[in-house]
């Protein structure tokens, strides 16, 4: 099965920015939607960003305007700039690559996660 492995996580100051990394072991062809979501201890898993196969993308209301996702289909790495980070942002950030709809195959992978903390 596919792996997924997340970086760029760190302590950073309310305002401030980061850049998360996932990348694939490998590729997938098939209709398909990254996401990353978050998880607080306590809390429900919850999206953050998703894009499809063909760049179509989706943010959660908490992050329209300061969130953007993208992909490096070269590298098989999709990222998430994370700018304006306010100390509710605070979370476990976890990758994930599923099936879209109409995908021949159904599947849904995640990456270990990669913990944001955003404090003063």
């Amino acid at each position: 099965q596919v792996q997924l492995r997340e970086s760029g996580g760190g302590l950073v100051q309310p305002g401030g920015s980061l850049r998360l990394s996932c990348e694939a072991s490998e590729r997938i062809h098939s209709m398909f939607v990254n996401g990353w979501y978050r998880q607080v201890i306590g809390k429900n898993r919850e999206l953050v960003a998703s894009m499809t196969d063909t760049g179509t993308t989706n943010y959660a209301d908490f992050v329209k305007g300061r969130f953007t996702i993208s992909r490096d289909n070269a590298k098989n790495t999709v990222y998430l700039q994370m700018d304006s980070l306010k100390p509710e942002d605070t979370a476990v950030y976890y990758c994930n690559l599923a099936s879209a709809w109409g995908s021949p195959g159904v599947y849904d992978f995640w990456g270990q996660g990669t913990q944001v903390t955003v404090s003063s």
